[in-house]
């Protein structure tokens, strides 16, 4: 809740810093529901020099001037055993993340490094084609 951005905003004093609000996650039956994501956008909204964006799937209610961090990004859409849902660095791209968060899909590569190339470009395009 509110005390809590308060009493972290109150720890960091004056050095700059801020914080990404949890409003949705990628994981199947997760207890994020869409009550608690519009809340999390009415928090922000009442400390927007202090939070600077959210973690989760969509832009919907999240205002522009705030970052959207899209995590469960993998190449190809789909799921796991463990019920990680996954979207493409397009489809994130055009559900309006900023960021994309991928895990995964890179550090189960046999190449991390060309890996991220990919997701790099894959993002790239996606975003220059809006």
């Amino acid at each position: 809740g509110p005390g809590i951005i308060v009493g972290i905003q109150a720890g960091v004093g004056d050095r700059q810093r801020a914080i990404i609000l949890l409003s949705q996650m990628s994981s199947s039956g997760n207890l994020l529901s869409p009550k608690y994501s519009a809340q999390t956008v009415a928090m922000a909204e009442q400390y927007p020099e202090f939070i600077i964006g959210f973690i989760g799937q969509k832009r919907g209610a999240i205002d522009e001037h705030f970052l959207l961090f899209t995590p469960g990004v993998k190449l190809s859409a789909g799921g796991d055993a463990l019920g990680q849902q996954y979207n493409t660095p397009e489809t994130a791209i055009k559900a309006g993340a900023d960021v994309i968060l991928v895990g995964r899909g890179v550090i189960q590569a046999e190449d991390p490094g060309a890996e991220v190339q990919r997701y790099k470009e894959a993002a790239w395009k996606a975003y220059t084609a809006q």
